[in-house]
């Protein structure tokens, strides 16, 4: 199966979906679907509201997005696709505060 990108939710959206690939806990556990929810993508959920600026995060979001920064490095290599390829979920979700460049880690130099 090819993987066009992720996509990413954060459980605070209107539109509650209950499928997703990944759920990053606000504590940074990380539970796994057991089958793929949405063939030719990987849908990543982080608990909590995460249309807010990078700056007004708690640590424990901030934790949760470096997370799903590796872990999208790592699904990355896997499936051999840019780590780049990444959506959001609607205009709601994760929102237009979201912060998607504290989410990006780029694979040339490693950071973001």
């Amino acid at each position: 199966m090819e993987i066009e990108g992720f996509v990413i939710h954060h459980n605070a959206c209107l539109e509650k979906q209950q499928n997703y690939d990944f759920i990053i806990h606000a504590d940074g556990s990380v539970t796994a679907s057991s089958i793929s929810v949405h063939p030719g993508q990987i849908h990543i959920c982080l608990e909590g509201d995460f249309n807010i600026g990078y700056a007004a995060m708690s640590l424990d979001q901030k934790t949760q997005l470096f997370i799903a920064s590796k872990m999208i490095m790592e699904l990355s290599r896997l499936h051999d696709i840019s780590p780049l390829y990444l959506f959001p979920h609607t205009d709601d979700c994760p929102g237009s505060y979201f912060p998607w460049n504290a989410l990006v880690i780029y694979p040339v130099d490693g950071y973001h």
